[in-house]
């Protein structure tokens, strides 16, 4: 099983061990396009692996920080509070580049970025190019694809 993520298309797919599509959800990458440098809040490219799974039976709206259950329960009256917050809801999927001196290691490593797969306020989420560089799902599609992917499972982004 592995998973791959178009930039152009702004799609995830599921793929089987022979490379059939299994499931395709939406996503939303980031509004600042591709690379892979630390600080430039793009989505980096190429092979990565899910290196850590964050969120396990957790209730679906779960707010993150740090990788963290706040104790908060995202809704749209606390979205309105406090707008302008990046939003890190339900499950994290956390990604590691395989590629070193590409998104492994030094100034581009993926995993020292932070970059995950994630959970975003459903009635803000667009499928087009609006993160700080992770790849935003809905919340009931990112907790399905974390019940169907274990870590390790191997991640290309692309861009077609």
């Amino acid at each position: 099983m592995r998973l791959r993520i178009d930039l152009t298309r702004q799609t995830l797919e599921l793929r089987d061990d022979d490379d059939r599509i299994i499931r395709v959800w939406p996503v939303s990458t980031a509004a600042n396009g591709a690379g892979e440098q630390a600080g430039s809040h793009c989505t980096p490219r190429g092979r990565h692996v899910i290196r850590a799974k964050i969120g396990a039976g957790l209730p679906l709206n779960t707010v993150f920080v740090r990788r963290r259950p706040t104790g908060e329960i995202y809704t749209p009256e606390l979205g309105a509070a406090q707008r302008g917050r990046d939003w890190i809801l339900t499950r994290i999927l956390w990604l590691s580049g395989t590629e070193p001196g590409f998104n492994r290691l030094g100034a581009c490593d993926t995993m020292r970025r932070y970059i995950y797969i994630h959970g975003t306020p459903d009635e803000t989420f667009e499928q087009a190019p609006r993160s700080h560089g992770c790849i935003r799902m809905r919340n009931a599609d990112v907790a399905e694809l974390y019940d169907r992917v274990p870590t390790h499972t191997p991640v290309d982004i692309v861009e077609t």
